[in-house]
């Protein structure tokens, strides 16, 4: 991953350290808020998609961010989903830019965007290759994932909607 699409937050790695996990209390209870915004403009699959890379990319950066796996009454298991919750938001692409800057600014945040050239794209090194010739201000994003502290990400995101 290049630092344009995980943005590593500005100080310390931001994360549930093991106390705070309690997946017996409500989602709104945990420190950290945990949003995705999706270009409005987008159609569903490619909406869905961004929405799935850039959870992707946050799942992995984000400790403690999966509860543990689940197991139903046969005992198959399910692997771990949020235990604090994923909130899907959109906005237009010019409001998606400016959150993502936003929240790029923000001590204590992470960030994880989607870039347009990856969905142009078949190969990840072509991927690479074709962000890295695009200027910083020139990145069209699909889709930007962020975790920070609840109140912090509610200023980032302000009030828009869900995604339909």
């Amino acid at each position: 991953m290049t630092a344009e699409n995980i943005t590593p937050p500005r100080t310390g790695a931001v994360g549930f350290s093991p106390e705070e996990i309690d997946p017996t209390a409500p989602t709104r209870a945990a420190r950290l808020k945990w949003v995705v915004v999706v270009d409005s403009d987008l159609p569903p699959g490619r909406a869905v998609n961004a929405a799935v890379c850039a959870g992707a990319a946050t799942a992995v950066a984000v400790t403690g961010l999966l509860g543990e796996d689940a197991a139903d009454s046969e005992g198959n298991t399910h692997p771990g989903l949020p235990w604090a919750g994923c909130t899907v938001l959109t906005a237009d692409a010019a409001a998606l830019r400016a959150i993502r800057a936003k929240a790029h600014a923000s001590a204590g945040t992470f960030v994880a965007g989607m870039p347009e050239a990856a969905q142009r794209t078949r190969v990840y090194a072509d991927y690479l290759a074709a962000l890295g010739k695009t200027a910083a201000e020139d990145v069209r994003y699909c889709a930007v994932s962020i975790v920070g502290p609840r109140n912090r990400v509610d200023r980032i995101v302000g009030r828009l909607p869900l995604l339909p």
